[in-house]
C-alpha cells in the first residue's frame, strides 16, 4: 500500500514507504540511525508527531534532554536506555515513557532495534521544569 492522503486530511500507509534519513541529536548525525516521520506536523498533525527508529546493531544515541516528553514502543530488537540515573533494558513489546527534560541516552543491542517514538510538536514545559526533583 503506497501511502495516501484523504479529504480530512489523514494519512494512511505503511511505515516502509516513508522514506528514511539518517537521525541526528544536536545537529550532530548519528551512524546507523534512521528516522521515518511516519506523522508529523507537514502532515497537518496539530499535537503530536509518530516517528519510526531503526538503529544499527551497536549503534548508540548520545545523551541529550529536551522540554519535552518521548513515548516509546520497541517493536524489534532490544537496546538499553539511560533515563536519568537508571539504566533500562528493553526488547520487542516494551514501552517506554521519558519525561521532559530528563537526560536520556540510548545503546542499541547486537541485534539492532526497531521502535515507535511519539513526541508533541511543541515543548511540553519549561526549561526549569524537573520532574526528578522531589518536594
Amino acid at each position: 500500500m503506497a501511502v495516501e492522503r484523504g479529504p480530512c486530511g489523514e494519512k494512511v500507509g505503511r511505515a516502509v514507504d516513508v522514506e528514511a534519513s539518517e537521525a541526528s541529536v544536536g545537529g550532530e548525525k548519528l551512524p546507523g540511525v534512521y528516522i521515518r516521520w511516519l506523522v508529523s506536523d507537514k502532515d497537518g498533525a496539530p499535537t503530536f508527531a509518530m516517528r519510526m527508529f531503526t538503529a544499527e546493531p551497536g549503534s548508540h544515541i548520545p545523551g541529550h534532554s529536551h522540554p519535552w516528553e518521548h513515548e516509546i514502543f520497541v517493536l524489534s530488537g532490544s537496546m538499553r536506555v539511560r533515563i536519568g540515573e537508571r539504566e533500562y533494558a528493553v526488547g520487542q513489546g516494551d514501552f517506554l515513557y521519558i519525561p521532559p527534560n530528563v537526560h536520556h541516552e540510548y545503546f542499541v543491542g547486537d541485534k539492532g532495534v526497531v521502535f515507535l517514538c511519539m513526541i508533541p510538536l511543541k515543548p511540553s514545559v519549561g526549561e526549569d521544569y524537573n520532574p526528578c526533583k522531589k518536594g
